[in-house]
């Protein structure tokens, strides 16, 4: 009975990843696009990097009491609104790109709600992680989830390049759409396990949002090696950051855009590489 729900869980998790992977190219695909029309068309660094800021920015400022929320509301249905919320954004674009309307700041305004909602996704779909598979399959999970953010940047940016000539913004635009309603799909389809009702906490127990945001900074303060592990992919996602805003408008300077989708592809080939390892090994010591 234990393995029969051991493989429920686990074919449960394998639809909602796929779902997730799907939805992640076509926002890739989107992000890679929007970044080239923005610096086509203004010809500015500035312009261009402050797409890469509107889409980290939000998310990093909400994300502590994002986490707080998640850990308060069923996981699944977050998912579901925050993968439907991104797909309005995108909608949106599409329509005032129809319409002639598009201007620079929508963009701006649109990839800050999307990363709003991703500040809610995320920590949602990485604790549904934890509760749909087991114990002994969590690293193998984690890999997994980490070969599908890797498989979109292999596969996007040189899909991009190429739709970007057959289809232009507007079809790379309703591509996405189709994504985000395909992930919606596979979470409408399944059921996760309600792991609220396994912890019961009395009324004058229960603590206000900001303590528990604050309880989730203290949690990592007290623990030197977590804290500094934290740091260190601070410096990594900054550095890579200034490599990904300089990294466009230096090929695009002698090259077209389906060049600049295969160099970014082959960024992408070393992280797929790593998260497959890590899911055929599972972290287990040697």
């Amino acid at each position: 009975m234990t393995k029969f729900l051991a493989f429920r869980q686990m074919r449960v998790f394998l639809l909602v990843w796929f779902g997730q992977l799907i939805s992640l190219i076509g926002s890739s695909l989107t992000s890679f696009a929007l970044g080239v029309w923005v610096y086509q068309r203004t010809g500015s660094v500035t312009q261009f990097s402050l797409i890469l800021l509107s889409a980290m920015l939000p998310s990093i400022l909400i994300s502590p009491v994002a986490g707080a929320l998640v850990d308060r509301w069923n996981r699944r249905w977050c998912m579901i609104l925050s993968d439907s919320g991104a797909g309005i954004t995108t909608v949106a674009i599409a329509l005032l790109l129809a319409t002639g309307s598009l201007q620079i700041w929508h963009i701006y305004l649109a990839v800050s709600l999307s990363s709003i909602c991703k500040a809610f996704q995320l920590p949602a779909y990485t604790a549904s992680t934890s509760s749909l598979v087991p114990k002994e399959f969590l690293p193998r999970a984690s890999g997994m989830v980490q070969s599908a953010e890797a498989c979109a940047q292999l596969i996007s940016p040189l899909l991009a390049g190429v739709l970007l000539w057959i289809v232009q913004l507007q079809g790379i635009i309703l591509i996405d759409f189709a994504t985000f309603l395909f992930a919606v799909t596979t979470l409408l389809l399944v059921r996760f396990p309600n792991v609220a009702k396994t912890i019961t906490v009395s009324e004058p127990e229960k603590s206000s949002l900001w303590r528990e945001a604050l309880e989730g900074w203290t949690y990592i303060s007290v623990r030197p090696g977590l804290l500094m592990l934290l740091i260190l992919f601070a410096l990594d996602n900054f550095v890579t950051g200034l490599v990904e805003v300089l990294l466009t408008p230096l090929v695009l300077s002698f090259a077209s855009v389906t060049v600049l989708g295969t160099i970014q592809s082959i960024g992408g080939a070393g992280m797929l590489l790593g998260s497959l390892a890590m899911s055929i090994w599972g972290g287990r010591g040697f």
